[in-house]
């Protein structure tokens, strides 16, 4: 059965976890295209998208609004909370949430959600509470690769498309 959110952190999901900085202090951070393809598959699926990061930034803010993804909770320490009061207002439960996390900040909500993944360079201790481990690395299309994963359990990406 295909959930009715699936949420995911950014830090290390959809960027390779690194914070880089120019001469003047700017903050930048790379992202992935392939990623945002994931959202497009979700939404064909009538999936809601949301991201629930520790990091509050501009940067992440701008790629939210450029993927039109309306539930955005930045700065966010204990993320399970805020996944409950989201379901809570979507009239749905934790268990029908998918989401994507790769580190300690994420693992209350990993246990929690009703399918739950990792990106292949997550650390050892996290990867051991997931049901799925993408193949790809945080920042080079875990995102997407979930996605198409909890979509191949119901169709094929082709049939989607």
């Amino acid at each position: 059965m295909l959930p009715k959110l699936i949420l995911t952190d950014i830090d290390g999901v959809w960027t390779d976890g690194g914070m880089y900085y120019d001469q003047t202090g700017n903050e930048w951070k790379k992202f992935n295209t392939s990623d945002s393809a994931g959202v497009l598959f979700a939404r064909k699926l009538s999936i809601e998208v949301g991201i629930i990061t520790g990091e509050d930034t501009q940067i992440v803010q701008r790629r939210a609004d450029k993927l039109k993804i309306k539930h955005l909770f930045m700065g966010i320490a204990d993320k399970l909370p805020v996944a409950q009061k989201l379901c809570d207002e979507l009239g749905i439960q934790l268990t029908e949430v998918a989401y994507i996390g790769d580190d300690i900040g994420d693992l209350e909500l990993l246990k929690a959600a009703g399918i739950s993944s990792a990106p292949a360079n997550a650390p050892d201790y996290i990867k051991k509470h997931v049901d799925y481990v993408t193949n790809k690395k945080g920042g080079e299309g875990a995102f997407r690769e979930f996605v198409e994963w909890i979509i191949s359990k119901e169709m094929s990406i082709e049939e989607l498309l």
